[in-house]
Formats: C-alpha cells, sequence, structure tokens
C-alpha cells in the first residue's frame, strides 16, 4: 500500500481545510489536502457564491420593477432561468479554477478521493496511507431534515433550490433562519407566492430582537408571508405540487417545500470516533485552541459546534495553520464573528445582543442607541428603510453592533473592528465617515453613545 508524508494532511477541501493548506504553505509546511468533491466546498459551490450570485439577480430584478421610482424606464419581462443559471455558474467557475490554481502556486498536494481517518496521523485514501505530522479535520457540513421528512421529489433542501430549472409559482419554507430567508427573499423578487413557516416565536432568531422584528415588517411589507412559533407536522406530495400540515391543524399548498432547517456535520463513517476523537450528536470537540482529543489532531469549520460560516472556516484554517507552526494566534471566540443574512432587507450583526449584553453586564451598565437609516443621506439615496444598533458598557466599550437595510452587510468591517478592538464611542467619534455613505450611520451611532450626537437627537 503506497505511502505519502507531510507536515500536514488536512481532510476536506473547503473554506477551513483550504484556508488552513494555504496558510500552512506559506509558513514553509509540505501540506496534503485530501477532498472527494470539488474544491473549495459547501461554500463555492452550492452555498455562500452561487446564492448570492441568485440574491443579485433578485436584486436586479427588484431594481427593473422599481425603476420608474428613480426617474428611469425599465420593465421587467421575466426571469430567464436559464441566462440566471448560466450567469451563477460562471461565478462559480471562475472562483473555482482561481482556487485551484493558487492551490497549485503555492505546493499544496491535492489529493483527490474520500479519506477515512485510521490512525491518530495517518488517512487512507484510495488504498493510500497519507501521514502527517499533524492532521487537521475539515469535512464540512450536510442540508439537515426534519425526523421522517425526507429529501426527494417536490421536497427540497438549498442544493435542489439552486439547481431548478423553473421558477416556481408558490414556495413553502421550512425554517425562518438565514438560509430560508435568503431564498424566500430571492424567489418574492421573482414573483413567487412564500409562505415561511418557523417554530420559534422570530425570524433571523439568532439575531438581536429589536432586528427580528424588523426584519417581519419588512418581509410582511414585500408581502412575503410567515407563520411563527407553529410547528411542522407532515408534508403530501401530489402529481403538482405539496400539502403541508402544520401541528395547529392548518395546512399550506404550493409547489415546493423547501427544508432549511440548518446544517449538520459530516463525520459519519470517517473514523474519527474509531480513533479516539471526542463528539457530540456528530460534532468534532476541541477546545479553545481547535484541538481534538487526539494529540496532533485538529478540526476546524462546520463540524466544530458553534456558528456555521465559512469565514469561520477561513479564520479557524488560518488560526490551526500558526498553532502549529508555533505562532500563538489570538483566539477569536464565536460571538465576536461578524454575520451577514443577504436578504432584502440584510442583517449584519456582531458581539451581544441587548438580551445577551443584559444578562452579561446588567441593565443598569449598559446602553443600546438605534440610529435610523431614515436619517442616513445615502440610505435615503439608495431607497432603503433600517436602523443601526450600538450596545455600550457604560464608560467602556462597544459590545454589540445589529444592523438592518439595504447593504449594511457592507458596513460589519467597522463594526467588527469596534467590537474586536473592545474600542470605546468616544474613540470613535473624532474619525471622519466619508459623506455620503452609509458609514456615516455607523458615526452618528458612536457619537451618539460618547454624548455628542450630530443629526441624532
Amino acid at each position: 500500500m503506497p505511502e505519502q508524508a507531510f507536515d500536514l494532511v488536512v481532510l476536506g477541501g473547503g473554506s477551513g481545510g483550504y484556508a488552513a493548506a494555504l496558510r500552512a504553505s506559506e509558513l514553509g509546511m509540505s501540506v496534503g489536502l485530501v477532498e472527494k468533491g470539488k474544491l473549495g466546498g459547501t461554500c463555492l459551490h452550492v452555498g455562500c457564491i452561487p446564492t448570492k450570485a441568485l440574491l443579485h439577480a433578485a436584486e436586479v430584478a427588484d431594481n427593473a420593477r422599481d425603476a420608474a421610482k428613480f426617474g428611469v424606464s425599465a420593465t421587467l419581462e421575466g426571469i430567464d432561468i436559464a441566462a440566471v443559471t448560466a450567469y451563477r455558474e460562471g461565478v462559480v467557475a471562475s472562483k473555482w479554477k482561481g482556487l485551484q490554481g493558487l492551490l497549485r502556486t503555492r505546493g499544496v498536494t491535492v489529493i483527490e478521493g474520500a479519506g477515512r481517518l485510521v490512525a491518530p496521523n495517518t488517512l487512507e485514501v484510495n488504498g493510500d496511507r497519507i501521514t502527517g505530522k499533524n492532521v487537521i479535520l475539515a469535512t464540512g457540513s450536510y442540508s439537515r431534515t426534519l425526523p421522517g421528512l425526507e429529501i426527494g421529489g417536490r421536497v427540497i433542501a438549498s442544493e435542489q433550490a439552486l439547481a431548478l430549472d423553473f421558477v416556481p409559482k408558490k414556495v413553502v419554507v421550512l425554517g425562518g433562519g438565514v438560509i430560508g430567508v435568503e431564498f424566500s427573499s430571492v424567489w418574492k423578487s421573482w414573483g413567487v407566492d412564500v409562505t415561511i413557516i418557523e417554530a420559534l416565536p422570530h425570524l433571523v432568531p439568532n439575531e438581536d430582537e429589536s432586528i427580528s422584528k424588523q426584519f417581519e415588517r419588512a418581509f410582511r411589507k414585500r408581502g412575503i408571508d410567515f407563520k411563527l412559533g407553529v410547528r411542522f407536522a407532515g408534508v403530501t406530495q401530489h402529481e403538482n405540487g405539496v400539502v403541508v400540515s402544520l401541528e395547529s391543524g392548518e395546512t399550506v399548498e404550493a409547489d415546493l417545500l423547501l427544508v432549511a432547517v440548518g446544517r449538520g456535520p459530516v463525520t459519519d463513517g470517517l473514523g474519527f470516533d474509531e480513533v479516539g476523537v471526542k463528539m457530540d450528536r456528530g460534532f468534532v470537540l476541541t477546545n479553545e485552541r481547535l484541538a481534538t482529543s487526539v494529540p496532533g489532531v485538529y478540526a476546524v469549520g462546520d463540524i466544530v459546534p458553534g456558528l456555521q460560516l465559512a469565514h469561520r472556516g477561513f479564520q479557524q484554517g488560518i488560526f490551526v495553520a500558526e498553532e502549529i507552526a508555533g505562532l500563538k494566534p489570538v483566539v477569536i471566540e464565536d460571538v465576536n464573528i461578524p454575520k451577514v443574512t443577504y436578504s432584502d432587507p440584510e442583517v449584519a450583526s456582531i458581539g451581544l445582543t441587548q438580551a445577551k449584553a443584559t444578562e452579561k453586564y446588567g441593565a443598569e451598565n449598559i446602553t443600546a442607541y438605534d440610529y435610523n437609516l431614515a436619517g442616513n443621506g445615502r440610505s435615503h439615496i439608495l431607497g432603503t428603510s433600517g436602523s443601526i444598533k450600538v450596545i455600550r458598557v457604560n464608560d467602556g466599550p462597544v459590545v454589540g453592533v445589529h444592523m438592518i437595510g439595504g447593504r449594511v452587510g457592507e458596513l460589519i468591517g467597522e463594526a467588527q473592528l469596534a467590537v474586536n478592538w473592545e474600542a470605546y464611542p468616544e474613540d470613535i467619534a473624532p474619525l471622519v465617515h466619508a459623506h455620503p455613505t452609509q458609514h456615516e450611520a455607523l458615526g452618528e451611532a458612536f457619537l451618539a453613545l460618547a454624548g455628542k450626537p450630530l443629526h441624532a437627537v
């Protein structure tokens, strides 16, 4: 049985895996990267990139429909799904080609095949043994479903939703989290009748409650129906569609049911537990430095409990490569990793919600300020409403930023710096924000918390 040896072997070529491989190579390690599918993983091929391409196509459709508001004559004749697919696939193919070239240029050895951990420092791939002084597990995630609810036919997950060759007339979306609301947003922009079913009390339930409530008002205004605090009971498929039953006794008919109830870790049958890696419900348990219970074996990305975000995977992959190299990288807690929901409106946040800040510091020790985007010139020009909420510890740092509105995802960089550098509003208030930009809205919020609001009351 042939054997290859490396300083580092990475199992999985998605966001976390390829980031680890690139950084480790940059640090002088020999790297073997094992991938059974396409380099780039879920994010590049069936997640972040293709869904955001659809969302951009949806934004263009909305712009065409609403062009008269801005004095532009335009008509929306419909959605050419074949052309949208070609655009989406072109974006993905370009990024995939670039990634392949980058790994090749950096000297990373890509090993195609399904890998399995057979010893603490050894993977078996296509009958060959691949050994590493260290091993990183980065096998990613899959679309979950509910017990007894099988994906097939007119019951689809996000992967099948991306590949649709038609625009449905009506869709039921099971799940009001990020994936559910993003597809709902796309379909509504394309003229689809959408109903969201969410068992929790709010859409985007992981966000600050005030943001969730604004989001619900915005979706309601767009004509997106949603049912909150109700549980799914079952679905019946027929030739022309589905009938979705709820525990309340209500039924909803549609062409399709999109199941968007989260993602599960891809770890089953890969030998992790057999080698001694501690697991919990399929997730790989690590310490704060991403080391597993087996010396020399690390885990990154969606298989590690916590936020399932591509950029978390990137950061963790880089972190472990630097940890192995002895650079002692800084730990970034999940709460201080930025989150963005790319729907219309967008939602972006980092740090503690007001409820969590109250729980941690006490209500009397924090101050929250909401800046309405109605006062922001750039937002008015773009035709978006929304708000920016900043939370600080009294006489202390900014601990949370929560935003809703068109394009607010582009503001998360400044918000991330403020929270992670533990900046005081007084530190940021003297800094100049270009006019007219949406960044000014952040500036106004920081000014207000520093006790010297300019345009805000």
